[in-house]
């Protein structure tokens, strides 16, 4: 069964997570190998992904520049801060 994901309706920090997330997996990346590329924790990781923790911008941007090897324009252009609504299986 899929129903609609209204991106709108979501914290900023639930956004932020999935397009870790959504970025992550694309790279092919384990959460281990961005972790320890941004000089964060594992765990840490894994709770920003998931939504429960809040990042500060300057983590964000290690995130982003040295996790995912990406930058904050590409990473801001995605469906889930655009305010697209998308079919979830």
């Amino acid at each position: 069964m899929s129903h609609v994901v209204d991106f709108y309706q979501m914290d900023i920090q639930v956004k932020i997570g999935l397009r870790i997330k959504e970025l992550r997996i694309a790279k092919n990346l384990t959460q281990e190998a961005v972790a320890f590329n941004a000089d964060v924790d594992r765990t840490f990781m894994n709770h920003v992904e998931n939504g429960k923790r809040n990042i500060s911008v300057a983590t964000l941007e290690k995130v982003i520049c040295n996790g995912l090897e990406t930058n904050f324009k590409e990473f801001f252009e995605g469906d889930v801060f655009n305010g697209k609504r998308r079919n979830k299986k």
